[in-house]
């Protein structure tokens, strides 16, 4: 489990960072006092609960909570705040939760046992890819549908560079093989993809960094990775709707 704290008032943020530290001993726990840290750390490291304050100097805890749900659809927001009339626009963002200041312990809790999106910290391998033949993703054997299908194609790519961190850059010149700018449309596939996966609990497959997104090869269960580690390989087409898989072809 990822906590991410973020309050301007040090005092406070170590304050609250040593009672979360108390009631979820085994979290990862970062705390910042700066959105601006907040939205890099972010970039690089999936958040489960964020606890913000709302008034903060430069980017305020809505706007950074509406920054983190891009990324993280199903992220906990749990806003912190010692004025109580910020409560509508918290709840506008289906906040998990809104603690007045001074934050006691026993009102943390109840928050953390309240959250509006469950964490689940299974290690289970739930997403099997196929790579032979046609491409497929399925989790809990049932077909992935994504909204575009270039997202679909957008996770092979990822899947074909076996964990590899691959920039946008190197993203959108595979996938497209004109000189069109097709950065806001990458954008939207990313999305997409961050939004099925977290749809169905299994947002943990994929890892991303400031510009790279990558796979975590040991989080699915890949026929491909499979034939690499040395069993046979069913049939001797590789991806065989998306042109840039080619090079594995030749090898097979």
């Amino acid at each position: 489990m990822n906590v991410l704290i973020v309050d301007d008032e040090k005092i406070l943020m170590l304050h609250l960072q040593k009672l979360v530290s108390e009631l979820l001993p085994d979290a990862e726990i970062k705390a910042l006092t700066s959105s601006d840290e907040a939205i890099i750390y972010s970039n690089d490291n999936r958040i489960d609960i964020a606890f913000l304050d709302i008034r903060m100097m430069g980017i305020s805890g809505v706007e950074l909570a509406s920054i983190l749900r891009e990324n993280y659809p199903k992220v906990n927001i749990i806003f912190t705040t010692g004025y109580d009339n910020y409560a509508l626009d918290a709840f506008k963002l289906n906040a998990s939760d809104y603690l007045l200041k001074p934050i006691t312990k026993e009102g943390l809790e109840k928050a953390i046992k309240n959250l509006r999106y469950p964490i689940n910290d299974s290690k289970e391998v739930r997403a099997r890819i196929q790579c032979f033949g046609n491409f497929e993703v399925f989790v809990d054997s049932k077909p992935i549908e994504f909204k575009f299908s270039k997202t679909k194609e957008l996770l092979a790519y990822l899947v074909y560079k076996r964990g590899a961190m691959c920039s946008n850059e190197e993203i959108i010149g595979s996938l497209w093989e004109d000189f069109e700018n097709h950065t806001s449309y990458f954008k939207q596939l990313r999305q997409d993809l961050n939004k099925t996966l977290c749809d169905l609990d299994c947002e943990n497959i994929i890892i991303r960094q400031r510009g790279k997104t990558g796979i975590i090869v040991d989080s699915v269960d890949c026929d491909y990775y499979r034939y690499l580690k040395g069993e046979p390989a069913p049939i001797k087409e590789f991806m065989i709707q998306y042109p840039w898989a080619e090079e594995v072809n030749g090898l097979l």
